[in-house]
This record gives C-alpha cells, structure tokens and sequence, in this order.
C-alpha cells in the first residue's frame, strides 16, 4: 500500500489498490471513456483513455520524460542521472544510446534465439504434469534463463536475477505508489545488479563471447552507466513483461474456450493470436510523458511540466478502433497489422519487442498444442501499476 497519507485516488483518478481494479481494470477504463479522450485528475495529473490521443502523444516530440515520470503535480519519480536507461530520455541522449544498443541487440541475434526458446519451453513443460502454477512453472522461469543467456550470465545466477527483476519491476511504479520497504529492496536491487554486471563486464571485456553483453562492452561509446542501465532496463523489460504476456495470455485463453479451440486447430496463426492477446491484456498497462512544452490537444491546454499518463489498456480496447474491443478474438490480425499499442508507439517503441513475440508465440503454442484447462484456485495479481500481471495462475496440464 502506499503512504498513507498521499491522496492517491486524487492524483490518479482512481485506486489502483482496490481488489476490483487489480482484478477488472477495464471495467473502470470504460466508465473514463464517458470523460473524453484527455482529462484532468484532481490532483492536476492529465490521462488519456484514447487509443488515438495516447498514440499521437507518444509520437509527439513536444511531450517527453524530462526530469520524471508523472510531472511536477503528480508526485514524480526522480531518477537519479547515474541510473536513467534510455527508457526514459529525450532526443538527442535517447538517440544516441538507443543507436548505440541497437547495434548489438540485433533483429538477427533475436531471431536464432528462436530454437533454443523452444527448448526451453520444452525442457520446462517436460518436467511439469497435472495441476500446477503456471507462474512458476513456466511464465517466471523461461524469460529469465533466455535473457540471462543472452546477457551471457552463468546458469547459477539466474535466481538472484529472478529476485531483482521483481524488485525493480515494482519500482517502475511511481514512488508515491510504492511502499518504503519495497523502496528499499529496489534500490538495493539495483546497487547489487549494478556491482554484478560490472564484475561480468570487465570479465567480457577481457574474453569477450556471443552474447549481448559482450557486444556492449564493446561499444566505446557507451559509458560504464549506460552500460549497467541498458543491463536492467533489458532484465526489467526482457523479464517481467514476458511473464505477464504468457500468464495474462493464458488466462484469456482458458476464459475463451471458442478461442482457445480455435488456437489449437491454427496453431500456425500463433503470431496473428499473440498480437490479439497484447491487445486483450496487455502486460504494459501505461506510459507517461511530461509536457516538454506548452500545448493544445482535444481543445485542452497543457502546460509545459504537466505530466500525463497514458492508459494503454483502455487505449487498447478503444470502441472507436477496434470492433467488439471487449472480445477476444484470435482472428482479429489474421489479414490485418496488428494496431495495438501494448509496446508503445514512437521513438520509444520497445526494443525487446521482438523477443517477446517470439517467447510469446513459442510458449503460448506449445501450452495449447499440450493441452492446458483451468484448475482450482485463487487468481492473485502483483501490486504492480504499470506491469498488470498474476501472481499465480493455476492450471492442470495434459
């Protein structure tokens, strides 16, 4: 729970705490959409639950990270320069490091990953049978072994990297949503990656591999802190997000039995049906920006330092693009390009995003090809804001 005594319902708009909302989040998207496409808290925090305005926000350069996440009324979260990732820099710093970590995080590196995801999954799947929790079994341990690898981490460290990720997943909350204690196990996650990564690095630098690290620390012109922020930012966005696409996935799969079926008989359409669960329940459920300027949008007038927050979930079940958004329906980008906005949109469209689909696709098909239904048990969501994910997920395996 939060402080006590912030007025978080005044700064959002609404309580992201109440069980309600952490199990339905668009039940309350679609009463907000009655209050049009951009609106004012009452704490002075603009959000947005239009798939068109949160899509030409994020392509508007007047609209940014500046110096923190929510802006100056909505109790921003400052992050120290030593610790900033691209994620959430301008032009030109964003730029120049995203150029720089593009030339090593390949579309062809990504692409062989694909054979061994599949082995993994297999490996994974082989040793679980009959009633299980999905989390634990599959949706938490396969990313973690594939980024580790691909960061070029020893096997016996992927569980202290299982540890941070959960610890800084929850810290991409703003800090006024997050409690002291969680605080603290973030920060101290991020000082003992830190010194991890680089040991890992000047061991790298020294004898140099395959893998991604070894790519980075080979590019000079990226800084010792670049380096070890670009490492958490792709255990956080490599990590947690693909946990949340492989169980929320799953989850509408089991609640949608026609679809389900449908997945099983076209399991050659796996990435048309991973695009429509992006969209269904997106692991990513906002983004903010900060007004870089002063602006007009939807007749409204936003000053520069104003924060506004993005509700990508509601965004992705927009009436005014998408037909029957509250239906899954796997179908959906057979013919067309999938329209969602589950990794952003932009110059900060995310760069793991190939990755993901491809765990996504991988570990979603085999489930149904194996034969997957609902087990008993209580569905348990993470505290997390922005990353919307179970805590468990119970299920019986054929």
């Amino acid at each position: 729970m939060a402080d006590s005594q912030v007025d978080v319902r005044g700064i959002l708009g609404f309580d992201p705490f109440a069980p309600e909302f952490h199990t339905d989040p668009y039940a309350h998207y679609r009463e907000l959409r009655s209050g049009g496409p951009l609106q004012r808290t009452p704490a002075g925090l603009w959000l947005s639950p239009s798939f068109e305005m949160c899509a030409r926000i994020l392509r508007d350069p007047r609209f940014g990270h500046g110096d923190s996440t929510l802006g100056e009324d909505a109790g921003p979260r400052r992050l120290p320069r030593r610790v900033r990732s691209f994620l959430v820099l301008d032009p030109p710093e964003h730029t120049r490091l995203r150029r720089l970590v593009s030339r090593a995080f390949t579309a062809r590196l990504i692409e062989r990953l694909r054979p061994r995801v599949a082995a993994i999954v297999d490996e994974l799947l082989g040793q679980t049978h009959g009633e299980v929790d999905l989390i634990s079994s599959l949706a938490h341990p396969l990313p973690v072994i594939v980024i580790s690898e691909l960061l070029g981490v020893p096997p016996e460290d992927e569980e202290r990297f299982k540890g941070w990720s959960e610890a800084l997943a929850r810290g991409l909350d703003p800090d006024f949503l997050v409690p002291a204690e969680e605080l603290a196990r973030r920060d101290r996650a991020r000082e003992e990656f830190g010194a991890y990564f680089r040991e890992l690095a000047d061991r790298r630098r020294s004898s140099p591999g395959d893998d991604l690290l070894s790519g980075l620390v080979a590019i000079d012109e990226l800084s010792e802190g670049d380096l070890i922020a670009t490492c958490i930012l792709l255990l956080v966005a490599g990590h947690e997000t693909t946990v949340n696409l492989i169980a929320n996935g799953t989850l509408a799969l089991l609640r949608s039995p026609d679809q389900l079926a449908w997945f099983r008989g076209n399991l050659d359409s796996a990435t048309a049906a991973v695009e429509e669960l992006l969209r269904y329940d997106p692991p990513v459920q906002l983004s903010a920006r900060v007004a870089l300027e002063d602006a007009e949008l939807a007749g409204q007038s936003i000053r520069k330092g104003e924060g506004v927050m993005l509700l990508l979930g509601a965004a992705n079940r927009d009436p005014d693009v998408f037909t029957d958004p509250e239906r899954l329906d796997l179908t959906r980008w057979v013919t067309e390009a999938p329209r969602h906005l589950a990794f952003g949109q932009g110059i900060h469209f995310c760069l793991g995003a190939p990755l993901a689909r491809i765990e996504g696709q991988v570990a979603l098909s085999a489930l149904v090809r194996r034969g997957i239904s609902p087990a008993p048990g209580e569905l348990r969501y993470k505290d997390n804001l922005i990353l919307r994910g179970l805590a468990e997920l119970p299920v019986r395996l054929a």
